[in-house]
């Protein structure tokens, strides 16, 4: 089964890269395609925050993982699967990011903290709602914690 799915907007910002870390201080303009019609967004600027789900555009077919790696190819970090990790290398090549609302001017949106390089095509947006968020604690290993020490770094 395959499934064919349009981007709804593109990013426009100051990254060109695809780099690991330092996206907290990135300012996005996420403007929606000319065939969304800006009504798609009405009421969204109540919000403070979003969830972007955007395509890895960027990523060739041939560095899709499928095995365990190490994360970042680091050996200090333990071999784990594709799934059990948040790299670009995957086999949909989906990205998910809350970030923070801004700014909503007319069919662009504002965003701080988007993950995501210049020219990204979005797949979806929607609203963060507390109701949505994890119930009780979040656990993860050691080793996660240390990959994201400057992730957000600004």
């Amino acid at each position: 089964m395959q499934f064919i799915i349009s981007p709804i907007a593109f990013v426009n910002n100051s990254r060109i890269d695809i780099e690991d870390d330092q996206w907290g201080s990135i300012i996005s303009t996420i403007k929606l395609d000319e065939n969304i019609n800006i009504a798609a967004i009405k009421g969204i600027n109540e919000f403070s925050h979003l969830e972007i789900i955007f395509y890895f555009n960027k990523v060739s077919d041939d560095k899709i993982q499928f095995e365990a790696r190490h994360p970042r190819n680091n050996t200090k970090y333990p071999e784990v699967g594709i799934f059990a990790q948040r790299g670009k290398n995957r086999p949909n090549k989906l990205g998910v990011t809350i970030v923070e609302l801004l700014q909503v001017e007319d069919n662009r949106i504002i965003v701080k903290g988007l993950d995501a390089i210049d020219g990204t095509p979005i797949i979806d947006i929607k609203p963060v709602m507390k109701e949505f968020l994890p119930k009780g604690e979040v656990s993860q290993p050691n080793w996660s914690v240390s990959l994201m020490e400057r992730y957000w770094e600004e």
